[in-house]
């Protein structure tokens, strides 16, 4: 396995359900930069104290490497910590552990949002409607109560659940460990990837005319968009994709430039026709 930290402190059950209770404290600092990368950090704050806090450049390091851009669910959160702890107290540095990390944001993201938004939600708050309807006046209450304890059961499980896993992982697989992280990583680039061309909507107005006009024949009417679904469909949002990441990486422009930037061509591209 590569990249020990040789440290001697290990992390105690209390430091992983402390860990998977601040998962609340995901959505504390979210912006357009980083979405909740901060508040990943803050999350695992007090583990890495424990773990690197006799080391405060690697504790820094550590810090800053965990604010990059993260995106999850936060009820399955846990899940995700509890396998990145497992790994950092095995001594494997953050380069390694960041495919697997990357690699289940979306999907938790996906099932978390599925069942907390579209069943728990819909769920508790018809039963409890029909109950205030009826004039039960703690309907509110237990409403709130319902939701909040079950979501705090589904993390401590996912918490526990992740720490097991983690655990048996590197036991099991510590040799193949870097194979491992770079397949998630390539996972991740794909969901990402799946997402720009799903979620960024470009699509061209233009048409031009094909021939000449003679009168009682009908002129044909060339559709760019449609000839560019036909030849690589979604090519406009992936090139569009590309080119931010170009200018977040290698020109160092932030994130706020290039939200105002996309809003001023996407309103002066509509206005010309470029776009539809």
């Amino acid at each position: 396995m590569t990249g020990s930290n040789n440290t001697e402190k290990k992390l105690t059950n209390k430091d992983y359900t402390k860990t998977t209770l601040r998962a609340y404290f995901l959505q504390n600092g979210f912006n357009y930069s980083n979405y909740q990368g901060l508040g990943y950090a803050l999350t695992m704050f007090p583990a890495f104290k424990k773990l690197y806090g006799d080391d405060p450049e690697r504790l820094a390091e550590e810090l800053k490497d965990n604010s990059e851009f993260y995106n999850t669910n936060p009820n399955l959160l846990p899940f995700i910590t509890s396998i990145h702890l497992a790994m950092a107290e095995s001594g494997m540095k953050y380069s390694e552990i960041r495919g697997i990390k990357m690699a289940l944001m979306g999907p938790l993201a996906g099932i978390g949002d599925s069942l907390s938004q579209f069943c728990l939600a819909p769920l508790f708050s018809t039963i409890f409607a029909s109950m205030a309807m009826d004039g039960l006046g703690f309907a509110p209450l237990g409403f709130l109560f319902a939701m909040n304890f079950v979501l705090v059961g589904i993390k401590l499980i996912m918490g526990s659940y992740g720490k097991k896993l983690g655990t048996s992982m590197i036991d099991k697989l510590s040799e193949k460990m870097g194979a491992i992280s770079d397949a998630a990583g390539m996972i991740g680039v794909t969901v990402i990837a799946g997402l720009a061309a799903t979620f960024v909507k470009i699509k061209v107005g233009l048409t031009f005319a094909a021939g000449e006009v003679q009168e009682g024949v009908k002129q044909s009417v060339m559709d760019i968009q449609g000839m560019l679904d036909k030849i690589a469909p979604a090519l406009l949002p992936i090139l569009y994709t590309m080119l931010m990441y170009y200018l977040i990486k290698k020109k160092h422009i932030t994130t706020y430039w290039l939200v105002l930037i996309t809003v001023v061509l996407g309103v002066l591209l509509s206005v010309l026709g470029i776009l539809a």
